[in-house]
């Protein structure tokens, strides 16, 4: 059974077409990269998923529920979350404060104020940011903000994370770190993680099947080697390399 899957995901603006019949399942527990070129539509879908556009055809399950027509936070109580690439906390609150507002928001309700502290504490201490607690999210550096935005979005208790080019904007140190987060996310809170990324390096050794977009269709499938090694997946990237 597929945790969440998409079947003939459609997607057009102004008669543009961002998606055209794109397919994906992706198991319980799963590490799914997506990648294309610029414009491919990866984020287009990622929006689809988490109930920003409803597609013009096709449908969204998740459990093999039909969640097609929720909107974004019906989507996120269900067990849907997603980070950005350019991190959007509450730039005016702390980072406890952040996370507490992704608690408070969940369908079940936590009462005891001291037990909400409590939990909002320990996301902060999962992604390195237990002594930020009382630090305005607007003062944080990239780094930070991208952390924070991991655990926001850990703390609605998802089944599954669509994770938007985490890596964007680090350096070297800064990836290697954020990798160990991905891998300790997947051990600890056993969350399938549905992730759109540009460093390659990094999506070929973590993920263990990768879905390429180009030009809104799916091109190609399978485990990272098999990926880097598909002649369509080269040309999107590179052109056609027989001229």
């Amino acid at each position: 059974m597929w945790k969440l899957k998409g079947e003939n995901i459609s997607k057009s603006f102004g008669g543009v077409t961002a998606l055209k019949e794109v397919n994906f399942g992706i198991k319980e527990g799963e590490i799914v990269g997506l990648i294309g070129p610029n414009g491919a539509g990866k984020t287009t879908l990622f929006n689809v998923v988490a109930g920003v556009y409803r597609p013009d055809k096709g449908s969204i399950y998740l459990d093999d529920e039909n969640v097609t027509n929720l909107n974004s936070h019906q989507l996120c109580r269900k067990g849907i979350a997603r980070t950005f690439q350019i991190p959007r906390p509450f730039p005016e609150l702390t980072c406890l404060e952040n996370i507490m507002v992704s608690i408070i928001g969940r369908e079940e309700k936590i009462h005891n104020s001291n037990e909400k502290l409590k939990e909002a504490k320990k996301f902060l201490k999962f992604v390195d940011l237990d002594n930020y607690g009382n630090i305005l999210a607007k003062n944080l550096n990239l780094i930070q903000k991208k952390r924070l935005e991991v655990a926001r979005a850990l703390a609605t208790n998802p089944k599954i994370m669509l994770l938007d080019e985490v890596f964007a904007g680090l350096n070297n140190t800064e990836i290697r770190d954020a990798v160990k987060l991905i891998e300790r996310m997947k051990n600890e809170f056993e969350i399938t993680q549905f992730w759109i990324e540009h460093v390659m390096g990094v999506i070929m050794e973590i993920a263990e099947r990768i879905i390429v977009l180009d030009n809104g269709e799916k091109i190609s499938e399978g485990k990272p080697i098999e990926v880097a090694r598909d002649p369509k997946v080269i040309e999107a990237y590179l052109g056609d390399t027989d001229v």
